[in-house]
């Protein structure tokens, strides 16, 4: 195993896997078994650009585990989408949804590109070529994509187009996507939504108020923006916030209203008005109640770890907190409440609405929001207990429930 400073982020993966392993006493046959992808497939996707020219781009559909159900996992449109972070991310989601305990296995599937540098036209053809790649190994019994990084419900909807071209009709075989095309209400929102209620559970078992408490977001996206609009409305102060050009600061609370209409208008939460520009760093550093990374993996590690102030790191991305950074804040008493619980709330909807396929029988938001509250809160509490009986991390008890029930799944089915 890599030094702890420099593991990449499987390597990280499955270390919490391992350590889960060991405190379960999981034989090494099985734990072998579980490691190593179920199927792992890369494929070229050639592209005429606006340009003329023809690109070809590097997809990958890496499928982990799927002894507790058919694959589940978002695509991600991004420059590092290399086969190392998707392999990560895929084993990522065999724990999430066996942590939260929808019937669902691990995949992932990303393309190295900048969705940010390419057209509409370009992405279509992109997507469009690329599901037409892995179509042989997805389905809405197989293998169900979703939305992620650099992708939206745009791009689910020319993924489940893609499919039906060769197999009909298929609103199951992606999550994520256009209501009008069999979406669930609520999905947009559910990362963010996710976020808030885990915010809102362990701050009660902390005797920290909600009312005032500062909170940190770091990548005001779709989780990040979600998340603080809903810890706003519980009376939260969300002070700072941050994309990829800085961050900005108020330290009575940013109106989250008058920055979406900034943000609508410029892009960016820079130059905001009725705040401060700070650079990402400097926000990282900041001193409040709880700290959000949800943007992309890695932001907290060994160089930066040290000078967290935050009272809890709460994981709205995937990885944000390398193993050499959690080692650190473990040993300065900053918890980590982790991604596999934390950013649950977007897979657990995506259950919902592909239940809402398969029946044909859309549920209203109500009831969505219901369910997912009840998934995520039961989850959280598994989580606390197991801390609190095994006098363990909030990491370590979350992977040791979630192998625990991969592990007696795959047994029960019968070792190779």
């Amino acid at each position: 195993m890599a030094n702890i400073a420099e593991m990449t982020p499987f390597q990280a993966v499955t270390r919490y896997f391992d350590q889960a392993c060991d405190q379960l006493g999981v034989r090494d046959e099985v734990r072998n078994l579980i490691c190593t992808p179920d199927r792992e497939m890369r494929v070229e996707i050639p592209v005429r650009m606006d340009n003329g020219d023809l690109e070809v781009f590097i997809g990958y559909r890496i499928q982990h585990n799927g002894s507790r159900g058919p694959y589940k996992g978002g695509v991600r449109y991004h420059p590092e989408a290399d086969e190392e972070e998707i392999r990560a991310l895929a084993a990522l989601m065999t724990w999430k949804t066996a942590l939260v305990g929808i019937p669902f296995g691990g995949a992932k599937g990303g393309v190295q590109c900048d969705p940010r540098k390419m057209s509409a036209r370009e992405l279509q053809a992109l997507t469009r070529r690329f599901t037409r790649s892995i179509s042989q190994i997805i389905g809405v019994n197989r293998d169900i994509p979703a939305p992620d990084v650099g992708t939206n419900s745009q791009t689910m909807a020319w993924m489940m187009s893609a499919y039906a071209e060769e197999n009909g009709y298929t609103p199951g075989v992606v999550t994520g996507k256009p209501l009008e095309l069999g979406g669930s209400g609520g999905r947009e929102q559910a990362t963010g939504r996710g976020v808030s209620l885990m915010i809102k559970e362990v701050a009660k078992d902390l005797n920290i108020e909600m009312d005032h408490s500062k909170i940190v977001v770091q990548g005001y996206g779709n989780v990040g923006s979600w998340a603080a609009h809903y810890l706003d409305q519980s009376g939260c102060n969300v002070v700072a916030v941050s994309d990829v050009n800085g961050g900005i600061h108020n330290s009575q609370g940013l109106d989250l209203a008058q920055l979406k209409t900034h943000m609508d208008s410029t892009g960016t939460v820079i130059g905001f008005k009725g705040a401060e520009d700070i650079t990402n760093d400097a926000l990282l550093e900041m001193e409040c109640d709880f700290l959000v990374p949800a943007a992309l993996g890695g932001a907290i590690h060994i160089g930066n770890a040290a000078k967290i102030r935050a009272r809890m790191v709460v994981e709205g991305a995937n990885n944000p907190v390398t193993p050499g950074g959690e080692a650190i804040l473990n040993d300065r008493g900053v918890p980590c409440l982790p991604d596999l619980l934390v950013n649950a709330g977007g897979v657990t909807v995506s259950y919902f609405e592909w239940v809402q396929n398969i029946q044909r029988f859309p549920w209203d938001l109500d009831r969505v929001n219901g369910a997912l509250e009840e998934i995520l809160v039961r989850a959280y509490r598994e989580v606390r207990d197991t801390v609190a009986k095994d006098k363990i991390t909030y990491r370590a008890a979350a992977f040791s429930i979630a192998v625990d029930r991969v592990v007696k799944a795959l047994e029960l089915q019968g070792l190779p």
